[in-house]
């Protein structure tokens, strides 16, 4: 899976507008001291760095999310390529005030990974690019983000994968141990991130989204269970899921629910450390969002009509709603006005 790019479309006509933040670049551009390149450099860059639930994707016959897994560009919460959007995306929120350059880097089945351990034989099938691929590409970009969006770590919920039958019933330590190595695995990467970003002459902001909320999630995939319990012609993979995501069992989803939970605080606790690390902060603003983890996802609409798993065009649009609505103070921290309120105390 290769990482998309998207610049806005208009964008030259808009920083030649004299009242532009952007105009001296734009002078300097016509006057032929600075290329294309650099010009489109100067621009704002946002990356977003995720798992599926960043896609626009559902599953299906193998062959078919395969092949979709490797095709899929846009028409998510964070970034769509049509002219004429179904999907109010992040990125064309952001357009609305300022152009830039937004840049997804998410891919299907991603984990929040040991760098140091080998991928599994479906993953690399599916051309799977883990947390620590994902910044390894965002570090190796000729140009480093302004703003850093992460949302990854759904799939590190799912455990009941490969596990033993004997902590079936009494999954507690399991559910420990998930979290804790989730921890250590994320703080990793998000230093390698700071660590760059130290070293730039811009100010960067990151953002790390919790997990959905998958106590509301499960009503919708519950209401989608009875509609197809009625038709089955409706949600006609609803159970294939179950062979990539055993937790969504029904059996296994209160403990799903509770790692979730149990993450995000694990989350937010290492945000905290880690801005305790940066002391003033300096040229980064890291913060922890609640924003996808408060959204409502209960209506069955907001479910993909195929898979009953993954979310729908309306449920992107949901999503990119309580995503774009906490970047208020971000935004505020990299000197981009915008109609959103700056966030007090959202770390």
């Amino acid at each position: 899976m290769k990482s998309v790019s998207v610049t806005s479309t208009n964008f030259l006509e808009r920083i030649a507008d004299p009242m532009s933040r952007f105009y001296p670049d734009y002078l300097a551009y016509r006057n032929g001291e600075i290329t294309d390149d650099e010009l489109t450099a100067r621009l704002p860059h946002v990356a977003m760095i995720g798992d599926s639930v960043c896609l626009d994707i559902y599953i299906s016959s193998p062959w078919s999310t395969f092949w979709r897994a490797h095709t899929c560009r846009g028409g998510n919460w964070f970034l769509d390529l049509d002219p004429a959007p179904v999907v109010r995306s992040v990125s064309k929120r952001l357009d609305e005030f300022t152009p830039l350059v937004a840049t997804a880097y998410a891919g299907v089945g991603a984990l929040v990974d040991d760098e140091r351990e080998r991928q599994n034989f479906f993953r690399r099938i599916l051309g799977t690019c883990n947390f620590s691929g994902q910044v390894a590409r965002l570090l190796g970009a000729a140009r480093f983000p302004d703003l850093i969006l992460i949302s990854i770590g759904h799939n590190n919920v799912d455990w009941a994968w490969r596990c033993p039958r004997s902590e079936f019933a009494k999954p507690e330590k399991r559910l420990q141990g998930i979290s804790q190595s989730f921890r250590e695995n994320f703080a990793r990467q998000v230093q390698r991130l700071t660590e760059r970003a130290r070293s730039q002459q811009h100010r960067v902001a990151v953002v790390v989204y919790g997990l959905i909320n998958f106590e509301a999630y499960f009503n919708g995939r519950e209401a989608a269970e009875r509609l197809r319990a009625g038709d089955r012609r409706l949600y006609p993979h609803l159970e294939t899921t179950y062979k990539y995501f055993r937790s969504f069992q029904p059996d296994y989803r209160r403990d799903l629910i509770r790692l979730a939970l149990m993450v995000n605080e694990e989350l937010r606790a290492m945000v905290e450390e880690l801005n305790h690390k940066l002391a003033d902060g300096g040229n980064i603003q890291l913060r922890y969002s609640d924003a996808l983890a408060r959204a409502d996802l209960s209506r069955v609409e907001l479910l993909h009509e195929i898979d009953g798993w993954h979310a729908s065009r309306e449920g992107h649009n949901v999503l990119a709603a309580a995503a774009f609505s906490d970047l208020g103070s971000s935004l505020e921290f990299l000197g981009i006005k915008s109609p959103l309120p700056a966030q007090e105390n959202q770390r």
